[in-house]
């Protein structure tokens, strides 16, 4: 039984549907909306043809698409070349005359209805469904306008004889077509990241079953299966490395040129590629799950919400379009009062609606839109929501959460101190050699910080815990102890007054200090905290220079708040704030009339998120996080932050310039398209008010794709 549902769908690409108002992915116009009967269920074994005969209310075109429009173009030039050369104008011109043979009279009708019907049939079939919708639009202006010029030639052909529109008409369906074929070409070439990013994966996997492996389609994957990717191959699905070590270039999801270290337990996402080395990965998402299709469906959602200057825009276009049809009839209608004649009339009717055209205007912003939102999906900034990233270049104050935005999240040695030890080198080699045995998270630090400066661990013997203080174990026959002040208390060794000093000063910056113990004597003290991110400086900098504010926010102590915000230069902080209440500091900056954007990735982050004017999570964060955000970074490096203000500017520039040239352009072709200039012998022919309303939509198209080009 079929079930009658609304869908929405685009005038110039019947094929183009979805269920939500947005815009066609061929031509960049908005979809309109129409009725379809849905049958259950579909045979997938139907060819293409006979599943679109299948939809209720939508002509049946083939192609509709930008080839199609290139063939629509180069047929109907090649019609319109005799058209004119039999017409009027070479004559006029140059006082030439084609050479006449019976029926070369009716040359003129004959060419004109096959470019009328074939060349301006799209325009037409628009035009119906822009009327249908309520919505009238840059396609009824075109086929009122063509309607007008081809009847009129027809009644004159047959009727009264005399001056004909043939040449206007041809050369303005294609022309017409010529504008549609290039903006549908610059459209096309914005949407590019979106289906570039589908030619990512590979078409098959190599699949790991005992000693072997077998070759299966991507769709045959699932979740546990261990998968081999060779050296220089794609990765297939998201999933950690259960064995081998590799470099992978991720730069196509992440914007980071700079290859990806990986080894086992690490993450890789589908799509990105395998260097020099042989990696086995257990699948862990496939499908729609993956990382890959969350960022396609970011891109679509992006595309298809509107920005304030869009909806701004397509209200401009609607009134353009009732504003252009009353010229049109107030232009014919004084025309022929003033006793012009019809044919004259008819003509500036026509320049009138051909030149009003809101082509350019809707044109205008959804294609720089389009535009900046690939251009952010490369630079690994994910825009959920068009007026998120609208609202970022209006932004007075960033909000930061300090603990794994600011900071890494993760322990990390800062400062070492040699008491009795050779040097630091040395302190922190004994403390490594016996911390290489416990699993504590700031032992681990002490493990890594050694193997970053390649130092030899020794094996130690006897290794054993001290209760809530530390560990010990012997080395070369000598006791080595390592933990905090209540260890040092315990042995009752003594600290030299001068490092006593130095690590009162560090403990009030948070940081937590370990001592290490050679029998009773301290041989020195390690300093460990959360690492600031040197990108945090950067970004922090780079924020101040475009006069943006920067704040803080954190559980940690005041001391140790203060100390991050003076060592980054952050303008405000607020210290002990519980996880219930950071929107209410969101809301107390936005109390002083800032435009607040929040920085976070963590559950109790989200309520602050939808709180700010702008939310932004890091991509690393959790999925409550990134619900709530308006825009998501792929990486973990606050200095995207400048990325996405930059952006924003950039975009809101291209759009006010774009919207400045459209409208500007009408301000001043309308009154030459009616033919208020035409006692001073100044008078628009259709057919070059169909090349100006062509040429200004190809010039906010170029406008709009120099974006590409600006750098982040």
């Amino acid at each position: 039984m079929n079930i009658s549902e609304q869908i929405y769908s685009c005038p110039m690409h019947p094929n183009v549907q979805q269920d939500k108002p947005g815009m066609c992915p061929e031509c960049g116009m908005n979809l309109l909306p129409v009725k379809r009967k849905k049958a259950a269920p579909m045979d997938h074994s139907m060819s293409g043809h006979d599943m679109h005969e299948m939809k209720e209310g939508l002509n049946k075109h083939e192609g509709h698409n930008v080839n199609m429009f290139a063939k629509k173009f180069w047929v109907s030039l090649f019609l319109t070349l005799p058209v004119v050369l039999y017409s009027d104008l070479p004559h006029d011109l140059i006082k030439w005359s084609a050479p006449v043979f019976p029926g070369s009279q009716y040359l003129g009708f004959v060419l004109g209805s096959f470019v009328f019907f074939y060349g301006g049939w799209v325009f037409l079939v628009g035009a119906w469904r822009e009327l249908r919708a309520k919505l009238p639009g840059m396609m009824t202006l075109i086929a009122v306008a063509i309607n007008a010029a081809y009847w009129f030639s027809v009644y004159a052909t047959f009727f009264d004889p005399g001056h004909t529109l043939y040449w206007e008409l041809t050369s303005l369906i294609t022309i017409m077509l010529l504008g549609h074929w290039m903006e549908m070409r610059a459209v096309q070439g914005a949407q590019g990241a979106l289906k570039e990013l589908s030619k990512l994966l590979p078409d098959q996997a190599e699949v790991v079953i005992g000693d072997k492996t077998k070759i299966v389609a991507l769709e045959e994957l699932k979740v546990g299966d261990i998968v081999l990717v060779r050296p220089g191959g794609k990765i297939p699905a998201d999933g950690n490395v259960t064995e081998g070590k590799s470099d992978v270039n991720e730069s196509m999801v992440t914007g980071e040129s700079k290859p990806v270290g990986k080894n086992v337990g690490n993450e890789v996402i589908a799509g990105t590629i395998n260097s020099d080395g042989m990696l086995k990965i257990k699948v862990a998402k496939i499908g729609e799950n993956t990382f890959l299709a969350g960022v396609k469906r970011l891109i679509a959602e992006a595309q298809a919400s509107k920005s304030r200057l869009q909806m701004l825009s397509d209200r401009a276009a609607f009134y353009l379009t009732i504003i252009a049809i009353t010229a049109g009839a107030v232009t014919f209608g004084t025309w022929m009062y003033l006793g012009a004649g019809l044919v004259f009339s008819i003509e500036r009717l026509v320049a009138v609606l051909v030149i009003a055209c809101p082509h350019a205007l809707g044109l205008a912003v959804p294609l720089v839109a389009s535009i900046s939102t690939t251009m952010a999906a490369r630079n690994g900034l994910l825009i959920k929501q068009r007026l998120a990233l609208e609202a970022a270049r209006e932004v007075d104050v960033v909000l930061f959460d300090k603990t794994g935005t600011l900071t890494k999240g993760e322990y990390g040695v800062e400062k070492i101190w040699s008491v009795q030890a050779k040097d630091e080198q040395e302190v922190l080699q004994l403390a490594a050699s016996v911390d290489a045995h416990s699993e504590h998270f700031i032992a681990r630090a002490i493990v890594e910080e050694a193997k970053l400066k390649k130092l030899a661990l020794t094996d130690v013997k006897d290794f054993g815990r001290i209760p809530g203080k530390g560990v010990k174990a012997l080395l070369d026959g000598k006791e080595i102890a390592i933990g905090s002040l209540s260890l040092v208390e315990e042995y009752k060794a003594i600290l030299p007054e001068n490092i006593k000093n130095e690590i009162d000063v560090e403990s009030k910056k948070g940081k937590t200090v370990i001592f290490v113990l050679e029998g009773k004597n301290i041989a020195g003290a390690l300093a460990l905290g959360d690492v600031i991110r040197e990108e945090s400086r950067e970004a922090i900098k780079a924020l101040k220079a475009q006069g943006v504010k920067v704040a803080m926010i954190t559980g940690d102590s005041d001391e140790v708040a203060k100390w991050v915000a003076l060592d980054l230069d952050i303008d405000e902080y607020f210290a002990k704030v519980l996880p219930d209440q950071k929107a209410a500091k969101v809301k107390l900056l936005q109390s002083k009339g800032q435009k607040v954007a929040m920085v976070g990735d963590g559950i109790n982050d989200a309520p602050a998120l939808t709180q700010a004017d702008l939310g932004i999570a890091i991509g690393a964060g959790t999925n409550v996080a990134i619900e709530s955000a308006g825009i998501i970074l792929v990486k973990n490096d606050p200095r995207d932050i400048v990325k996405i203000i930059r952006l924003s500017k950039l975009t809101y520039t291209k759009m006010i310039q774009n919207l400045f040239w459209a409208t500007g352009y009408n301000a001043i072709a309308l009154p030459l398209g009616a033919g208020v200039f035409a006692s001073y012998g100044i008078l628009m022919q259709p057919a070059f008010a169909a090349i100006f309303m062509s040429l200004s939509t190809v010039i906010v198209s170029i406008n709009a794709v120099l974006l590409k080009n600006k750098k982040l």
